[in-house]
Protein backbone atom coordinates (compact mmCIF):
# COMPACT_ATOMS: atom_id res chain seq x y z
CA UNK A 1 0.00 0.00 0.00
CA UNK A 2 1.61 3.10 -0.72
CA UNK A 3 1.28 6.55 1.25
CA UNK A 4 -0.95 7.88 -1.41
CA UNK A 5 -2.20 5.84 -4.08
CA UNK A 6 -3.56 6.62 -7.10
CA UNK A 7 -6.21 4.74 -6.79
CA UNK A 8 -9.96 4.28 -8.42
CA UNK A 9 -12.50 3.60 -5.30
CA UNK A 10 -14.95 5.77 -3.52
CA UNK A 11 -16.02 7.92 -0.54
CA UNK A 12 -19.44 8.80 1.23
CA UNK A 13 -20.56 7.85 4.31
CA UNK A 14 -23.78 6.59 5.69
CA UNK A 15 -24.84 5.14 8.94
CA UNK A 16 -26.19 2.34 9.84
CA UNK A 17 -28.91 3.49 12.19
CA UNK A 18 -30.25 6.18 9.85
CA UNK A 19 -29.97 4.68 6.22
CA UNK A 20 -31.93 1.82 5.72
CA UNK A 21 -30.13 -1.03 3.66
CA UNK A 22 -32.22 -3.42 1.67
CA UNK A 23 -30.66 -6.59 1.72
CA UNK A 24 -32.60 -8.07 -1.16
CA UNK A 25 -31.10 -10.89 -3.32
CA UNK A 26 -33.40 -12.85 -6.30
CA UNK A 27 -29.83 -14.45 -6.71
CA UNK A 28 -29.97 -15.86 -3.12
CA UNK A 29 -33.78 -16.04 -2.52
CA UNK A 30 -36.29 -18.06 -3.76
CA UNK A 31 -38.54 -15.97 -6.41
CA UNK A 32 -42.28 -16.83 -6.82
CA UNK A 33 -43.00 -17.64 -10.38
CA UNK A 34 -44.83 -14.73 -12.03
CA UNK A 35 -47.96 -15.53 -14.57
CA UNK A 36 -46.16 -14.88 -17.41
CA UNK A 37 -44.04 -16.96 -19.98
CA UNK A 38 -41.41 -13.66 -20.02
CA UNK A 39 -38.68 -13.71 -16.84
CA UNK A 40 -39.18 -10.51 -14.35
CA UNK A 41 -35.96 -8.90 -14.01
CA UNK A 42 -35.32 -7.46 -10.36
CA UNK A 43 -33.65 -3.67 -10.32
CA UNK A 44 -31.79 -2.54 -7.49
CA UNK A 45 -29.96 0.96 -7.51
CA UNK A 46 -27.44 3.35 -5.84
CA UNK A 47 -26.88 6.81 -6.39
CA UNK A 48 -23.71 8.64 -5.97
CA UNK A 49 -25.35 11.42 -4.32
CA UNK A 50 -26.90 8.79 -1.82
CA UNK A 51 -30.36 9.64 -2.31
CA UNK A 52 -30.81 6.25 -2.83
CA UNK A 53 -28.60 3.22 -1.17
CA UNK A 54 -29.22 -0.26 -2.74
CA UNK A 55 -32.72 0.08 -3.36
CA UNK A 56 -35.18 -2.19 -4.98
CA UNK A 57 -37.04 -0.29 -8.18
CA UNK A 58 -40.20 -2.00 -9.70
CA UNK A 59 -39.34 -4.96 -11.32
CA UNK A 60 -39.42 -4.79 -15.44
CA UNK A 61 -40.42 -7.59 -17.74
CA UNK A 62 -38.84 -8.67 -21.31
CA UNK A 63 -40.62 -7.92 -24.21
CA UNK A 64 -40.50 -8.47 -27.79
CA UNK A 65 -40.37 -4.31 -28.51
CA UNK A 66 -36.89 -2.80 -28.55
CA UNK A 67 -37.13 1.04 -27.82
CA UNK A 68 -35.02 3.78 -29.68
CA UNK A 69 -32.38 3.52 -27.36
CA UNK A 70 -28.85 2.58 -26.75
CA UNK A 71 -29.14 -1.66 -26.73
CA UNK A 72 -26.61 -3.21 -23.70
CA UNK A 73 -26.68 -6.84 -25.28
CA UNK A 74 -25.96 -9.79 -23.01
CA UNK A 75 -25.02 -13.31 -24.58
CA UNK A 76 -24.90 -16.14 -21.79
CA UNK A 77 -23.52 -18.52 -24.56
CA UNK A 78 -20.31 -16.56 -24.25
CA UNK A 79 -18.30 -17.22 -21.01
CA UNK A 80 -15.32 -15.73 -19.77
CA UNK A 81 -13.51 -16.32 -16.27
CA UNK A 82 -15.08 -17.89 -13.24
CA UNK A 83 -15.79 -15.51 -10.12
CA UNK A 84 -13.95 -15.92 -6.58
CA UNK A 85 -15.70 -13.09 -5.33
CA UNK A 86 -15.70 -9.71 -3.78
CA UNK A 87 -14.33 -8.70 -0.77
CA UNK A 88 -11.51 -6.65 1.65
CA UNK A 89 -9.14 -7.28 3.94
CA UNK A 90 -9.63 -7.99 7.66
CA UNK A 91 -6.32 -6.16 8.55
CA UNK A 92 -4.77 -6.60 12.13
CA UNK A 93 -7.01 -3.12 12.51
CA UNK A 94 -10.04 -3.56 11.57
CA UNK A 95 -10.15 -6.73 13.70
CA UNK A 96 -9.29 -4.23 16.85
CA UNK A 97 -11.90 -1.80 15.63
CA UNK A 98 -14.46 -4.46 15.27
CA UNK A 99 -13.15 -6.03 18.84
CA UNK A 100 -12.58 -3.51 21.12
CA UNK A 101 -15.14 -0.71 19.60
CA UNK A 102 -18.51 -2.34 18.97
CA UNK A 103 -20.84 -4.22 21.43
CA UNK A 104 -21.55 -8.14 21.13
CA UNK A 105 -24.60 -6.67 19.44
CA UNK A 106 -22.73 -4.40 17.23
CA UNK A 107 -20.24 -6.54 16.12
CA UNK A 108 -22.49 -9.31 15.18
CA UNK A 109 -24.67 -6.90 13.05
CA UNK A 110 -21.41 -5.89 11.04
CA UNK A 111 -20.36 -9.47 10.38
CA UNK A 112 -23.98 -9.88 9.23
CA UNK A 113 -24.16 -7.48 7.15
CA UNK A 114 -20.68 -7.63 5.57
CA UNK A 115 -20.35 -11.37 5.09
CA UNK A 116 -24.07 -13.15 5.30
CA UNK A 117 -25.33 -14.02 1.58
CA UNK A 118 -29.38 -13.82 2.53
CA UNK A 119 -29.04 -10.50 4.97
CA UNK A 120 -26.20 -9.15 4.05
CA UNK A 121 -23.96 -8.22 1.12
CA UNK A 122 -22.13 -11.82 1.09
CA UNK A 123 -18.45 -10.88 0.47
CA UNK A 124 -16.97 -13.64 -0.23
CA UNK A 125 -12.92 -13.02 -0.22
CA UNK A 126 -11.05 -11.61 2.42
CA UNK A 127 -7.07 -11.41 1.61
CA UNK A 128 -5.35 -11.30 5.56
CA UNK A 129 -1.75 -10.16 5.91
CA UNK A 130 0.63 -12.63 7.51
CA UNK A 131 2.12 -10.07 10.12
CA UNK A 132 2.58 -7.13 10.35
CA UNK A 133 1.06 -4.31 7.35
CA UNK A 134 0.69 -0.58 7.08
CA UNK A 135 -2.14 -1.36 9.38
CA UNK A 136 -1.32 -3.23 12.06
CA UNK A 137 -0.71 -2.14 16.05
CA UNK A 138 3.23 -3.74 15.85
CA UNK A 139 5.61 -5.23 14.12
CA UNK A 140 5.32 -8.75 14.10
CA UNK A 141 6.16 -12.29 12.30
CA UNK A 142 5.04 -15.39 13.45
CA UNK A 143 8.69 -16.61 14.02
CA UNK A 144 9.94 -13.18 16.11
CA UNK A 145 13.54 -13.94 17.97
CA UNK A 146 16.07 -12.00 19.75
CA UNK A 147 18.00 -9.10 18.10
CA UNK A 148 21.13 -11.21 16.45
CA UNK A 149 19.47 -14.46 16.98
CA UNK A 150 18.29 -17.36 13.70
CA UNK A 151 15.57 -19.65 13.79
CA UNK A 152 15.91 -21.39 10.62
CA UNK A 153 14.33 -24.61 12.29
CA UNK A 154 11.16 -22.48 13.10
CA UNK A 155 11.18 -23.63 16.77
CA UNK A 156 9.72 -20.18 17.64
CA UNK A 157 6.76 -20.59 15.23
CA UNK A 158 3.50 -19.77 16.37
CA UNK A 159 0.32 -17.70 15.42
CA UNK A 160 -0.63 -16.69 18.85
CA UNK A 161 -0.79 -13.19 17.54
CA UNK A 162 -3.81 -13.70 16.08
CA UNK A 163 -5.77 -15.42 18.24
CA UNK A 164 -7.41 -12.62 20.34
CA UNK A 165 -8.66 -11.01 17.38
CA UNK A 166 -8.28 -12.58 13.76
CA UNK A 167 -8.96 -15.59 14.37
CA UNK A 168 -12.12 -15.04 16.11
CA UNK A 169 -13.36 -12.69 13.33
CA UNK A 170 -12.83 -15.15 10.35
CA UNK A 171 -14.06 -17.93 12.11
CA UNK A 172 -17.20 -16.04 12.42
CA UNK A 173 -17.46 -14.56 9.11
CA UNK A 174 -16.81 -18.31 7.74
CA UNK A 175 -20.28 -19.36 9.92
CA UNK A 176 -21.94 -16.57 7.83
CA UNK A 177 -20.65 -17.68 4.62
CA UNK A 178 -19.01 -20.90 3.92
CA UNK A 179 -18.08 -19.52 0.63
CA UNK A 180 -15.36 -17.50 2.37
CA UNK A 181 -12.15 -17.71 0.45
CA UNK A 182 -9.01 -16.30 2.50
CA UNK A 183 -5.97 -15.21 0.45
CA UNK A 184 -3.10 -14.62 2.62
CA UNK A 185 -0.18 -11.89 2.09
CA UNK A 186 3.17 -11.74 3.79
CA UNK A 187 4.47 -7.95 3.88
CA UNK A 188 7.84 -9.29 5.12
CA UNK A 189 9.56 -12.45 6.16
CA UNK A 190 10.63 -12.26 10.03
CA UNK A 191 13.48 -10.16 10.38
CA UNK A 192 16.19 -12.24 10.85
CA UNK A 193 15.66 -13.65 7.52
CA UNK A 194 16.20 -10.33 5.99
CA UNK A 195 19.05 -8.20 4.54
CA UNK A 196 18.38 -5.41 6.86
CA UNK A 197 17.70 -7.67 9.91
CA UNK A 198 14.26 -6.02 10.13
CA UNK A 199 10.64 -6.02 9.53
CA UNK A 200 11.38 -3.18 7.73
CA UNK A 201 13.73 -2.61 4.66
CA UNK A 202 15.73 -5.00 3.18
CA UNK A 203 15.31 -8.51 1.16
CA UNK A 204 15.34 -12.61 1.65
CA UNK A 205 18.99 -14.02 2.74
CA UNK A 206 19.70 -16.38 0.24
CA UNK A 207 19.77 -18.97 3.13
CA UNK A 208 16.47 -18.05 4.21
CA UNK A 209 14.75 -19.17 1.16
CA UNK A 210 14.19 -22.56 2.41
CA UNK A 211 13.03 -21.63 6.14
CA UNK A 212 10.79 -18.79 4.63
CA UNK A 213 9.21 -21.64 2.54
CA UNK A 214 8.38 -23.50 5.38
CA UNK A 215 7.23 -20.41 6.90
CA UNK A 216 4.09 -20.35 4.64
CA UNK A 217 3.78 -24.30 5.12
CA UNK A 218 3.43 -23.89 9.02
CA UNK A 219 1.18 -20.90 8.36
CA UNK A 220 -1.04 -22.86 6.11
CA UNK A 221 -1.09 -25.95 7.88
CA UNK A 222 -1.37 -23.30 11.71
CA UNK A 223 -4.81 -22.01 10.29
CA UNK A 224 -5.88 -24.98 8.82
CA UNK A 225 -5.87 -26.93 12.49
CA UNK A 226 -7.87 -23.95 13.43
CA UNK A 227 -10.89 -24.56 11.10
CA UNK A 228 -9.73 -21.90 8.79
CA UNK A 229 -8.76 -23.15 5.02
CA UNK A 230 -6.27 -20.90 3.02
CA UNK A 231 -7.65 -20.84 -0.51
CA UNK A 232 -4.59 -18.92 -1.83
CA UNK A 233 -1.21 -16.98 -0.67
CA UNK A 234 0.52 -14.31 -2.47
CA UNK A 235 4.28 -14.73 -2.00
CA UNK A 236 5.04 -10.88 -0.91
CA UNK A 237 2.99 -7.79 -0.80
CA UNK A 238 4.10 -5.38 -3.58
CA UNK A 239 7.29 -6.75 -4.11
CA UNK A 240 8.86 -3.43 -5.82
CA UNK A 241 7.89 -1.20 -2.80
CA UNK A 242 9.90 -1.22 -0.25
CA UNK A 243 8.54 0.89 2.48
CA UNK A 244 10.48 3.16 5.15
CA UNK A 245 7.83 3.01 8.67
CA UNK A 246 6.24 0.04 8.17
CA UNK A 247 7.00 -3.51 7.24
CA UNK A 248 7.87 -4.94 3.57
CA UNK A 249 10.59 -6.41 1.26
CA UNK A 250 11.77 -6.26 -1.97
CA UNK A 251 11.72 -8.95 -3.84
CA UNK A 252 12.67 -8.84 -7.64
CA UNK A 253 11.33 -11.16 -10.54
CA UNK A 254 14.42 -13.25 -10.50
CA UNK A 255 14.22 -13.70 -7.04
CA UNK A 256 10.70 -15.11 -6.96
CA UNK A 257 11.28 -17.40 -9.90
CA UNK A 258 14.21 -18.89 -7.69
CA UNK A 259 11.90 -18.91 -4.40
CA UNK A 260 9.00 -20.04 -6.29
CA UNK A 261 10.54 -22.71 -8.74
CA UNK A 262 13.05 -24.18 -6.10
CA UNK A 263 11.53 -23.94 -2.96
CA UNK A 264 7.42 -22.83 -2.11
CA UNK A 265 6.68 -24.91 -4.60
CA UNK A 266 8.44 -27.82 -4.06
CA UNK A 267 7.35 -27.35 -0.40
CA UNK A 268 4.13 -27.26 -0.99
CA UNK A 269 3.98 -29.92 -2.82
CA UNK A 270 5.50 -32.08 -0.38
CA UNK A 271 3.37 -31.01 2.62
CA UNK A 272 0.32 -32.22 0.25
CA UNK A 273 -0.87 -28.82 0.23
CA UNK A 274 -3.53 -27.43 -2.34
CA UNK A 275 -3.60 -24.15 -1.54
CA UNK A 276 -3.17 -21.86 -4.82
CA UNK A 277 -0.09 -19.81 -5.12
CA UNK A 278 -0.31 -16.73 -6.60
CA UNK A 279 2.53 -14.61 -8.28
CA UNK A 280 3.29 -10.40 -7.87
CA UNK A 281 0.50 -8.83 -6.05
CA UNK A 282 1.47 -5.12 -7.68
CA UNK A 283 0.50 -2.84 -9.84
CA UNK A 284 -0.79 -2.74 -13.26
CA UNK A 285 1.86 -1.11 -14.82
CA UNK A 286 4.51 -3.42 -13.55
CA UNK A 287 2.88 -6.65 -15.99
CA UNK A 288 6.60 -7.05 -16.71
CA UNK A 289 7.34 -8.63 -13.29
CA UNK A 290 4.31 -11.38 -13.84
CA UNK A 291 5.42 -12.13 -17.45
CA UNK A 292 9.05 -13.12 -16.49
CA UNK A 293 8.37 -15.30 -13.57
CA UNK A 294 5.43 -16.82 -15.95
CA UNK A 295 8.39 -17.04 -18.72
CA UNK A 296 10.07 -19.70 -16.54
CA UNK A 297 8.08 -22.70 -17.32
CA UNK A 298 9.26 -24.55 -13.97
CA UNK A 299 8.13 -21.98 -11.46
CA UNK A 300 5.12 -21.23 -13.83
CA UNK A 301 3.86 -24.89 -13.29
CA UNK A 302 3.78 -23.85 -9.48
CA UNK A 303 1.74 -20.60 -9.99
CA UNK A 304 -2.14 -20.62 -9.88
CA UNK A 305 -1.74 -17.28 -11.53
CA UNK A 306 -1.54 -13.27 -11.08
CA UNK A 307 -2.68 -10.73 -8.38
CA UNK A 308 -2.91 -7.50 -9.25
CA UNK A 309 -2.90 -3.63 -7.38
CA UNK A 310 -4.51 -0.85 -8.74
CA UNK A 311 -2.52 1.79 -7.73
CA UNK A 312 -0.56 2.49 -11.46
CA UNK A 313 -1.66 1.40 -14.94
CA UNK A 314 -4.93 0.11 -15.66
CA UNK A 315 -6.73 -2.74 -15.94
CA UNK A 316 -6.29 -3.49 -19.83
CA UNK A 317 -2.89 -4.55 -18.26
CA UNK A 318 -4.81 -7.78 -17.36
CA UNK A 319 -6.23 -8.32 -20.68
CA UNK A 320 -2.66 -8.11 -22.35
CA UNK A 321 -1.11 -10.96 -19.20
CA UNK A 322 -4.16 -13.03 -20.34
CA UNK A 323 -3.65 -13.20 -23.62
CA UNK A 324 0.20 -14.39 -22.76
CA UNK A 325 -1.03 -16.77 -20.54
CA UNK A 326 -4.44 -17.70 -20.79
CA UNK A 327 -4.06 -21.05 -19.17
CA UNK A 328 -3.44 -18.59 -15.79
CA UNK A 329 -5.83 -16.79 -13.68
CA UNK A 330 -5.93 -13.29 -12.54
CA UNK A 331 -7.12 -11.69 -8.94
CA UNK A 332 -7.52 -8.07 -7.99
CA UNK A 333 -6.27 -8.32 -4.60
CA UNK A 334 -6.05 -4.77 -3.51
CA UNK A 335 -7.18 -0.98 -4.18
CA UNK A 336 -8.19 1.60 -1.43
CA UNK A 337 -10.24 4.15 -1.47
CA UNK A 338 -9.08 7.81 0.40
CA UNK A 339 -9.98 10.62 1.00
CA UNK A 340 -7.42 11.60 -2.44
CA UNK A 341 -10.86 11.08 -4.56
CA UNK A 342 -13.03 13.55 -5.63
CA UNK A 343 -15.95 13.92 -7.87
CA UNK A 344 -18.29 11.22 -8.15
CA UNK A 345 -16.84 8.25 -5.88
CA UNK A 346 -19.43 5.54 -6.33
CA UNK A 347 -18.57 6.11 -9.64
CA UNK A 348 -15.34 5.42 -9.42
CA UNK A 349 -16.04 1.97 -7.33
CA UNK A 350 -18.55 1.24 -9.61
CA UNK A 351 -16.19 1.38 -12.71
CA UNK A 352 -13.39 -0.54 -10.55
CA UNK A 353 -16.15 -3.83 -10.24
CA UNK A 354 -16.54 -3.54 -14.04
CA UNK A 355 -13.33 -2.87 -15.68
CA UNK A 356 -11.48 -5.31 -13.48
CA UNK A 357 -13.60 -7.96 -14.18
CA UNK A 358 -14.19 -7.07 -17.95
CA UNK A 359 -10.18 -7.47 -18.22
CA UNK A 360 -10.51 -11.38 -16.30
CA UNK A 361 -10.31 -10.40 -12.90
CA UNK A 362 -11.55 -13.64 -10.67
CA UNK A 363 -12.30 -10.94 -7.98
CA UNK A 364 -12.09 -7.43 -6.53
CA UNK A 365 -10.97 -6.68 -3.04
CA UNK A 366 -10.64 -3.29 -1.50
CA UNK A 367 -8.02 -2.73 0.94
CA UNK A 368 -9.17 -1.97 4.97
CA UNK A 369 -12.47 -3.73 5.99
CA UNK A 370 -13.02 -1.04 8.13
CA UNK A 371 -10.87 2.05 9.62
CA UNK A 372 -12.11 4.80 12.32
CA UNK A 373 -12.89 8.26 11.42
CA UNK A 374 -9.23 8.99 11.37
CA UNK A 375 -8.31 6.39 9.02
CA UNK A 376 -6.35 4.73 12.10
CA UNK A 377 -4.88 2.42 13.43
CA UNK A 378 -1.80 2.57 11.12
CA UNK A 379 1.48 1.92 11.65
CA UNK A 380 2.65 4.10 8.44
CA UNK A 381 2.38 4.73 5.25
CA UNK A 382 -1.18 5.96 4.14
CA UNK A 383 -2.71 8.62 6.44
CA UNK A 384 -5.99 9.10 4.95
CA UNK A 385 -7.13 5.49 3.39
CA UNK A 386 -10.69 4.70 4.15
CA UNK A 387 -12.04 1.23 5.13
CA UNK A 388 -15.28 -0.28 3.52
CA UNK A 389 -16.93 0.53 6.69
CA UNK A 390 -15.76 3.56 9.11
CA UNK A 391 -16.08 2.62 13.06
CA UNK A 392 -16.47 5.76 14.39
CA UNK A 393 -14.84 5.89 18.09
CA UNK A 394 -15.64 9.85 18.54
CA UNK A 395 -19.35 9.02 20.08
CA UNK A 396 -20.39 6.40 22.71
CA UNK A 397 -21.37 3.82 21.53
CA UNK A 398 -19.45 3.80 18.27
CA UNK A 399 -21.15 4.19 15.42
CA UNK A 400 -20.39 2.39 12.27
CA UNK A 401 -21.09 3.86 8.85
CA UNK A 402 -21.39 2.54 5.35
CA UNK A 403 -18.64 3.93 2.91
CA UNK A 404 -19.64 4.09 -1.16
CA UNK A 405 -16.84 1.63 -1.03
CA UNK A 406 -18.97 -0.59 0.65
CA UNK A 407 -22.32 0.31 -1.83
CA UNK A 408 -19.98 -0.29 -4.75
CA UNK A 409 -19.02 -3.91 -3.39
CA UNK A 410 -22.48 -4.45 -2.59
CA UNK A 411 -23.53 -3.83 -5.58
CA UNK A 412 -21.72 -6.68 -7.24
CA UNK A 413 -21.33 -9.11 -3.91
CA UNK A 414 -25.29 -9.71 -3.63
CA UNK A 415 -25.97 -10.72 -6.52
CA UNK A 416 -23.24 -12.22 -8.35
CA UNK A 417 -22.52 -15.55 -6.47
CA UNK A 418 -18.66 -17.29 -6.14
CA UNK A 419 -18.61 -19.54 -9.10
CA UNK A 420 -20.21 -16.91 -11.65
CA UNK A 421 -18.72 -17.02 -14.50
CA UNK A 422 -18.65 -13.70 -16.72
CA UNK A 423 -21.03 -13.50 -19.85
CA UNK A 424 -20.51 -11.66 -23.28
CA UNK A 425 -22.16 -8.30 -23.27
CA UNK A 426 -21.31 -5.03 -24.80
CA UNK A 427 -20.25 -2.02 -23.18
CA UNK A 428 -19.78 1.88 -23.85
CA UNK A 429 -17.12 3.16 -21.95
CA UNK A 430 -16.38 5.79 -19.92
CA UNK A 431 -18.50 8.90 -19.94
CA UNK A 432 -21.60 6.56 -21.00
CA UNK A 433 -22.72 3.39 -19.97
CA UNK A 434 -20.19 0.91 -19.04
CA UNK A 435 -21.70 -2.87 -17.76
CA UNK A 436 -20.62 -6.49 -16.94
CA UNK A 437 -22.85 -9.32 -17.04
CA UNK A 438 -22.42 -12.51 -14.96
CA UNK A 439 -24.30 -16.26 -15.03
CA UNK A 440 -24.35 -17.29 -11.41
CA UNK A 441 -24.49 -21.31 -10.74
CA UNK A 442 -28.01 -21.35 -10.26
CA UNK A 443 -28.60 -20.18 -13.99
CA UNK A 444 -29.55 -16.62 -12.65
CA UNK A 445 -28.22 -13.73 -14.75
CA UNK A 446 -26.59 -10.45 -13.71
CA UNK A 447 -25.94 -7.47 -15.34
CA UNK A 448 -24.23 -4.60 -13.68
CA UNK A 449 -24.89 -1.31 -15.21
CA UNK A 450 -22.93 2.09 -14.24
CA UNK A 451 -24.30 5.54 -16.24
CA UNK A 452 -20.83 7.41 -16.05
CA UNK A 453 -22.57 10.43 -18.67
CA UNK A 454 -23.25 13.90 -17.45
CA UNK A 455 -26.98 13.02 -18.11
CA UNK A 456 -29.29 10.59 -17.79
CA UNK A 457 -29.40 7.36 -20.09
CA UNK A 458 -32.05 5.17 -21.38
CA UNK A 459 -30.91 1.76 -22.57
CA UNK A 460 -32.24 -1.50 -23.58
CA UNK A 461 -31.37 -4.67 -21.64
CA UNK A 462 -31.12 -6.98 -24.82
CA UNK A 463 -31.05 -10.83 -24.54
CA UNK A 464 -32.63 -13.90 -26.35
CA UNK A 465 -34.29 -11.96 -28.84
CA UNK A 466 -36.29 -9.76 -25.84
CA UNK A 467 -36.14 -6.16 -24.52
CA UNK A 468 -36.38 -4.07 -21.44
CA UNK A 469 -36.18 -0.84 -21.40
CA UNK A 470 -34.77 1.46 -18.61
CA UNK A 471 -33.46 4.86 -17.89
CA UNK A 472 -30.85 5.61 -15.23
CA UNK A 473 -29.05 9.08 -13.94
CA UNK A 474 -25.96 10.18 -14.03
CA UNK A 475 -23.34 8.48 -11.53
CA UNK A 476 -25.69 5.62 -10.97
CA UNK A 477 -25.17 1.74 -10.99
CA UNK A 478 -27.76 0.00 -11.12
CA UNK A 479 -27.78 -4.42 -11.30
CA UNK A 480 -30.36 -6.31 -12.74
CA UNK A 481 -31.14 -10.00 -12.27
CA UNK A 482 -33.45 -12.44 -13.62
CA UNK A 483 -33.83 -16.09 -14.41
CA UNK A 484 -32.67 -17.64 -17.40
CA UNK A 485 -35.81 -19.98 -17.46
CA UNK A 486 -39.07 -18.62 -19.08
CA UNK A 487 -41.49 -18.51 -16.62
CA UNK A 488 -44.79 -21.01 -16.94
CA UNK A 489 -48.27 -19.51 -18.00
CA UNK A 490 -50.58 -20.09 -15.57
Amino acid sequence: MRSRPRSVLVSAMFCLSCSALLFFSPARSQQKSAPKSRPQIQVVESSDDAREILQQKSPLRFTSTQEPHLAIRVDDSIKYQQMDGFGASLTEASAWLFTHKLNDAQRADVLKMLFSPSQGIGLSILRQPMGASDFSLSLYSYDDVHSGEKDFDLKHFSIDHDRPEIIPLLKAARALNSNLKIVASPWSAPGWMKTSGSMIGGSLLTQAYAPFANYFVRFVQAYQTEGIPIYAITMQNEPLNIPKDYAGMGMTAAEQTIFLRDFLGPAFHNAHLTTKIMIFDHNWDLMEFPTSVLSDASAASFAAGTATHCYGGDPGAQTALHDHFPALDIWMTECSGGEWQKGRVLEQGARLMISNTRNWAKSVVLWNLALNQKHEPHLGGCTNCRGVVTVDDSTQPAQVLRNADFTALAQASKFVLPGASRIDSNSFGEGSLEDVAFKNPDGSIVLLVLNSGATPSSFNIAWQGQYAPYTLESGAVVTFSWSAKSERRH
